[in-house]
């Protein structure tokens, strides 16, 4: 089930910061490069950073939480900040399940995403949802990150 990610409940929050940090850790490998900002946050970033989160909770609202995507939106376009799922639920369909409940909630809105370049899955994931890569740029000595668009 998926459903609203309240910043301001801290039990939550410690959850999502610790899939964000496995998730990333992952991805950090995949693509050669250990300075990911989202492995920096913390909870008081986390629910500063401005953004809103949907999560997929297992087994429904009181469930565990096992994925989550956070986005700002602005006008008619929605920028996908962060997709994480916990490790132990990768290959459930989860962050595919995420991306199209934001897609639901924001139809008829441009998609805008950026994930590092060598991270092959999330651009499979991406492409598969119907996101045009649109450019790659280097974000820092060592790291290309792939921008991707969608429109609604």
């Amino acid at each position: 089930m998926i459903e609203i990610i309240p910043l301001d409940k801290t039990e939550l929050v410690q959850r999502l910061l610790h899939i964000q940090h496995a998730a990333y850790r992952i991805e950090a490998e995949l693509i050669g490069f250990d300075d990911i900002p989202g492995l920096r946050d913390t909870l008081s970033s986390l629910r500063d950073c401005g953004e809103t989160f949907f999560g997929w909770f297992e087994g429904g609202g009181e469930g565990e939480l096992a994925g989550a995507i956070a986005y700002r939106a602005e006008g008619r376009v929605v920028d996908i900040h962060r997709l994480v799922v916990d490790p132990a639920h990768f290959r459930k369909g989860i962050g595919e399940a995420l991306v199209r409940h934001l897609f639901a909630a924001h139809a008829g809105c441009a998609f805008i995403v950026a994930t590092g370049s060598a991270n092959l899955p999330a651009k499979r994931l991406y492409r598969k949802l119907g996101f045009a890569e649109m450019r790659e740029r280097q974000a820092a000595p060592g790291l290309w990150i792939t921008e991707f668009e969608r429109d609604g």
